[in-house]
């Protein structure tokens, strides 16, 4: 039986249809490349989501535990958040 873990964080990120069009599905793909290959404390998963109905704002994010939504963000953006978290888990 394999042993069942829970993320410290959570990065949902969302590639429905106008957030992929506007860099959601690419920077899905960063994000969960660098969570894999990530060398921190903390377990960060990154999951896909279809939509959060919030498409005006695309490319949408949250972070959970903490609630933290981003809008509009880029790849930057997001690879800047995780190593924040990465580097220091209690500033988030």
């Amino acid at each position: 039986m394999s042993k069942f873990t829970i993320p410290d964080r959570v990065l949902y990120i969302c590639t429905g249809s106008k957030c992929a069009k506007r860099g959601g599905k690419s920077l899905y793909k960063i994000a969960k490349s660098f969570a894999k290959h990530q060398e921190g404390e903390l377990d960060i998963e990154v999951v896909r989501i279809e939509c959060t109905d919030r498409c005006d704002y695309a490319p949408i994010c949250t972070l959970q535990p903490g609630n933290i939504w981003l809008k509009e963000y880029s790849e930057k953006e997001i690879l800047k958040l995780l190593k924040s978290i990465n580097q220091s888990p209690e500033a988030i």
